[in-house]
C-alpha cells in the first residue's frame, strides 16, 4: 500500500471513530433489568466496532512513515486498545459470564467471526527487541553454564573397547536388516515368475490388444479430466484451497518485504525529527527567549503597578502550585487576579464552617432517609449502565487533533513524509515559554519582595497553599519493606535462573492455540441453555486479558486492572500453551512458581517470604513479567494428602495474596494459574487470589474439525480428499487437543510422510491411536462445571437464568389465564 492508501484508511477510520464516540452518550444512562438483552446488544454492537478501528489504527500505526503522525496514531492505538478492554469488562457485568454469544450481532453487521479476533498490536516487540535480546542472552548465558556443570556431572567417560563393542553391535544390526529386506524381495520375485509360469500367459491378437490400450487410457483420460473439473470447482467455491499456494505465498513474502522496508524508513525519519527537536528547541530558546523573559518580566511588573493603584499595596505573587504567574498572562485585569486568589483563600474558611453545619444536617436526615435507602439500593442494583470511561477524553483529544493538523494535508505537504516544521516550532515554543516562565517567577518573586521593603517597608507574605482536601480516611496500601536492599537486579535474576524459577520461554504464538466460533451462541441462550466458551472465546479472552494488558504501560495503567487469571479445564486443554502464548506475545519473562517446582527450596517460612519477594521484585524491575503456578489447587488444599506433606504446597499461599494486593496499575506483573483439579481446594481462596477464572470445557465439533485439519498441514501434509476431516471431527468427540495431537504424530511418522504420494491418508489410521487414549469423559466435565458454578460470576449468573426462567414461567401462566 502506498502512503495515499495508508492517509486514506486514516480518514475513513476517523469517519467511523466519530459515529462510535457520539453512541458513547446514551450508554451511560442507567437501563432497567428487564431490558438486559438490548443493552447488551448495543454493547456489543459497539464492541466489535471498536476491534475493527483497533485493527486499523494497528496497520496505520506500524506501517506510516510521518513521525508527527505516528505520535498521535500511537495514542489513539492505546486508548482504543484500553477502550476495548473497558467494553468487555462492561459486557462480563452485563452478561455475568467470560465469554458472549456475538454471532446474531455478526449476521446482523453482515460481519464475519474473523472480526472478532482481537488484533495484537505489532510494537509490542518491535519497540522492545533490543530488550529483549539483551535479556536474552544473559538467560542463555546463564544457562550454558548450568549446562556445563549438569554434563559434567551426569555423562561419566565410556572406555574406547565399550565404545567400539557397541558401534560395531549397531552396525551389524543394520547390515542384517538391508538383507533381510533384500532376500524378501528376491523371494517375492521368485513366486511371481513361478505363478505366471502356472498359470500360462493369455494370448491376444494385434487388434484386441489394441483395444484393451485404447479403453484402459481413455478411461483414465476421462477420470482425469473429471477429476480436474471437480478440484477447480471446488476451490472456485471455497471449500479447497488453491493449487498456486507457491505463488501466494511468494506475494505474501514480497508484501512482508515492503512492510519491512517502511519500519526502516520509519527509523531514518524518526531520528532526523529527533535531531530537529533539540535544534528546533535550541533557536527558539536562543532566538525568542530574551523576548519572551522581558516580555513576560514587563507583563508583571505592569500587574504590580495596576494593583498597587488599586488597592494601595502590591498584591500576593501567585504560588507555583496554583499556576504561578500563568494566572496573570491569562488575559484577565489586576482585580480578576486579586478576586481569584482572596476567594481561595475565604473559600477554605466557609467550607470549614459549612462542613460543620452540614454534619448536624446529616445526622438529622440519616434517620429518616434510612428506609428510603434501602428501596433505592435495591432498585439501582438492577439498573445496568456503563462505566465512565478514561480512555474516552484521550481519543476525544486525539480525533480534534487529527482534525485540527492532519484532516487536510496530504502528500504533496510532505512528499519525503518528513515532520511539518510549523507544527514542531507551535509545540516547542510552548515548551519554552513554560521553561522561561518558571525561571521569570523566581526573579520576580524576589523583585516584589524588594519592592514591598522599598516602597511600603513590608516584610514578604508568603501565599499559603490550598490545603488539600480531606475526605474519609482509607486505608493506605503499606509500602512492600525491601528484603533485599543491597542486591543488585543482575544477581537475583541469575540466583532465580540457576534454582529454575525463571525459565527460557519456548516460542508459541497465540494464534497457534487453534479453535473456532461458537456458531449456536444465541441459539442456546434462547433456548434457555447455557452455552459454554469454545476455544475460540478462550483464546480471545487471553489476548485481552492477558496480553494487551502487559504489552503496553499506558494500557495498563488505566485500563481496568487484573492482577491473576485461572484457567479451569481438564489435561490436554492447551493451558501452559496458553501461558508461553501470552509470554511469547509480549516478551514476558516467564517465572515458574509450581508446588512441584518449590520443593526442597527456600525452606522455612522465611524461606518462602524470601523467595515471592525476591519474584515479585525481579517481575516488578524487568516487567513485563508472568507468574505462572501449575497445578494452583495445591496452594489451596482443603486437606493436603500425605504423599505431598513433605512438599508444603500451601507455604507461599499467604506471602502471595500479600504480593498481589501491592501490584498497582502500571505494573506488568500478571499471576496465571493453571488447573484440572479446582474441586481439592477451597474455593473462597481461590477465588480471592485468582480475579478471573476461565472455564475450558472439551472443544465443540467445530473446534475438532479446525484441530485436525490444521494439525494435520502443520505436519507438512496437504488435505486430500481421500481423508474425512468431518468423520474424525465426529469420531473425536470427547477428547482434547491434546489427545489430537498425540494420535497425529503417532500415526504421521517420517517414513509414513514418505509414503503419502503412494498411499494417501485415511481416517481410519488414527483411529487406532485414539482408541489407546483415555477420553474426558461427561461426568469429569460436569463436575468441572458444578465447580464453576459455585464460583463468585458462576452464582451470579445461575442466579440470573433462575431469575429469567422465574419470569417466563409467570408470563406463560398469565397468557394461559387471558385465555
Amino acid at each position: 500500500m502506498s502512503e495515499g492508501a495508508y492517509q486514506r484508511l486514516w480518514d475513513s477510520s476517523h469517519l467511523t471513530l466519530q459515529e462510535l464516540l457520539d453512541q458513547e452518550q446514551p450508554l451511560l444512562e442507567p437501563v432497567p433489568d428487564r431490558e438486559r438483552q438490548s443493552f447488551q446488544y448495543r454493547l456489543s454492537r459497539l464492541y466489535l466496532y471498536y476491534l475493527g478501528l483497533l485493527r486499523r489504527f494497528d496497520t496505520l500505526y506500524d506501517q506510516m512513515v510521518q513521525p508527527q503522525k505516528r505520535r498521535l496514531l500511537r495514542r489513539l492505538l492505546d486508548s482504543v486498545a484500553g477502550r476495548v478492554l473497558e467494553l468487555k469488562d462492561d459486557l462480563v457485568r452485563t452478561d455475568l459470564c467470560e465469554s458472549h454469544c456475538l454471532d446474531q450481532v455478526l449476521q446482523d453487521l453482515k460481519l464475519t467471526p474473523a472480526e472478532l479476533e482481537v488484533p495484537i498490536p505489532k510494537y509490542f516487540l518491535l519497540e522492545q527487541s533490543s530488550i529483549l535480546k539483551e535479556r536474552g542472552l544473559m538467560l542463555a548465558e546463564i544457562l550454558s553454564r548450568m549446562e556445563r556443570l549438569s554434563s559434567e556431572e551426569s555423562f561419566p567417560e565410556m572406555h574406547r573397547t565399550e565404545a567400539v563393542i557397541l558401534l560395531q553391535r549397531a552396525e551389524r544390526a543394520r547390515q542384517g536388516r538391508l538383507r533381510a529386506n533384500f532376500m524378501r524381495e528376491i523371494r517375492k520375485e521368485e513366486e511371481r515368475d513361478w505363478r505366471i509360469r502356472e498359470d500360462g500367459r493369455h494370448k491376444f491378437s494385434q487388434d484386441q490388444a489394441a483395444i484393451a490400450i485404447q479403453k484402459v487410457w481413455k478411461g483414465y483420460l476421462q477420470r482425469m479430466r473429471t477429476q480436474q473439473d471437480r478440484q477447480r470447482e471446488m476451490e472456485f467455491i471455497g471449500m479447497l484451497p488453491l493449487r498456486n499456494h507457491v505463488e501466494h505465498l511468494g506475494l505474501l513474502s514480497q508484501a512482508c518485504l515492503w512492510e519491512d522496508v517502511r519500519r526502516l524508513h520509519q527509523v531514518e525519519k524518526e531520528q532526523e525529527f529527533q535531531l530537529a527537536i533539540t535544534k528546533t528547541h535550541d533557536s527558539l530558546k536562543e532566538m525568542e527567549g530574551p523576548d519572551m523573559k522581558e516580555k513576560m518580566k514587563e507583563q508583571i511588573r505592569q500587574w504590580f503597578i495596576e494593583c498597587h493603584a488599586l488597592t494601595g499595596r502590591f498584591p500576593d505573587y501567585p504560588d507555583e502550585s496554583l499556576g504561578g504567574s500563568y494566572l496573570i498572562f491569562a488575559d484577565k485585569t489586576p482585580e480578576q487576579v486579586k478576586m481569584e486568589l482572596e476567594a481561595q483563600a475565604q473559600d477554605s474558611k466557609k467550607k470549614d464552617q459549612e462542613k460543620n453545619k452540614e454534619k448536624e444536617k446529616e445526622k438529622k436526615e440519616k434517620k429518616k432517609k434510612g428506609k428510603a435507602e434501602k428501596n433505592r439500593r435495591g432498585e439501582a442494583d438492577t439498573m445496568l449502565k456503563v462505566l465512565p470511561s478514561k480512555f474516552i477524553p484521550v481519543i476525544n483529544a486525539g480525533h480534534e487533533e487529527y482534525i485540527n493538523l492532519w484532516k487536510n494535508q496530504y502528500d504533496s505537504t510532505h512528499p519525503n513524509q518528513s515532520f511539518d516544521s510549523e507544527t514542531l516550532q507551535v509545540e516547542k515554543r510552548k515548551e519554552v515559554e513554560q521553561e522561561i516562565r518558571l525561571q521569570v517567577d523566581e526573579l520576580m518573586r524576589q523583585e516584589l519582595k524588594n519592592l514591598r521593603l522599598a516602597v511600603d517597608r513590608e516584610e514578604a507574605r508568603p501565599l499559603k497553599a490550598p490545603k488539600k482536601k480531606t475526605g474519609k480516611k482509607t486505608g493506605k496500601k503499606k509500602k512492600e519493606k525491601d528484603l533485599t536492599p543491597d542486591r543488585s537486579v543482575e544477581s537475583l535474576f541469575e540466583e532465580l535462573v540457576l534454582s529454575g524459577f525463571l525459565k527460557k520461554n519456548e516460542t508459541v504464538a497465540l494464534k497457534d492455540y487453534v479453535g473456532d466460533f461458537l456458531y449456536l451462541g444465541s441459539t442456546l441462550s434462547f433456548a434457555n441453555k447455557l452455552p459454554m466458551p469454545s476455544l475460540f472465546d478462550i483464546r480471545q479472552n487471553m489476548a485481552l486479558y492477558g496480553v494487551l494488558r502487559l504489552g503496553s504501560p499506558d494500557i495498563h495503567s488505566m485500563a481496568p486492572l487484573i492482577r491473576s487469571i485461572l484457567l479451569v479445564g481438564p489435561s490436554g486443554m492447551g493451558k501452559k500453551m496458553l501461558v508461553k502464548a501470552v509470554c511469547t506475545e509480549t516478551g514476558a519473562n516467564l517465572f515458574d512458581l509450581s508446588p512441584s517446582n518449590l520443593q526442597g527450596k527456600y525452606p522455612g517460612k522465611t524461606g518462602a517470604q524470601m523467595l515471592v519477594h525476591i519474584v515479585f521484585k525481579v517481575a516488578r524491575l524487568l516487567q513485563p513479567s508472568v507468574i505462572w503456578i501449575g497445578n494452583a489447587e495445591k496452594n489451596f488444599y482443603k486437606k493436603v494428602p500425605k504423599e505431598e506433606k513433605e512438599m508444603d504446597p500451601k507455604r507461599i499461599k499467604k506471602d502471595l495474596a500479600k504480593a498481589l494486593r501491592l501490584l498497582n496499575p502500571g505494573d506488568r506483573v500478571m499471576l496465571i494459574g493453571t488447573t484440572n483439579r479446582p474441586q481439592l481446594a477451597e474455593i473462597n481462596g481461590l477465588c480471592r487470589t485468582y480475579e478471573r477464572i476461565l472455564f475450558m470445557p472439551r472443544p465443540d465439533y467445530a473446534s475438532r474439525y479446525v484441530l485436525w485439519k490444521q494439525m494435520i498441514e502443520a505436519q507438512g501434509v496437504q488435505m486430500a480428499q481421500s481423508l474425512d476431516v468431518s468423520a474424525l471431527a465426529k469420531v473425536s468427540d470427547g477428547y482434547t487437543p491434546g489427545h489430537i495431537l498425540h494420535a497425529i504424530r503417532s500415526v504421521l511418522t517420517q517414513r509414513r510422510l514418505l509414503q503419502l504420494s503412494k498411499r494417501p491418508l485415511v481416517a481410519s489410521e488414527f483411529l487406532g491411536h485414539l482408541a489407546k487414549l483415555e477420553p474426558v469423559y461427561r461426568e469429569e466435565e460436569e463436575s468441572l462445571k458444578d465447580w464453576y458454578f459455585k464460583t463468585p460470576l458462576g452464582k451470579k449468573r445461575m442466579k440470573l437464568s433462575k431469575d429469567q426462567d422465574a419470569e417466563e414461567a409467570k408470563l406463560a401462566k398469565e397468557k394461559k389465564k387471558r385465555k
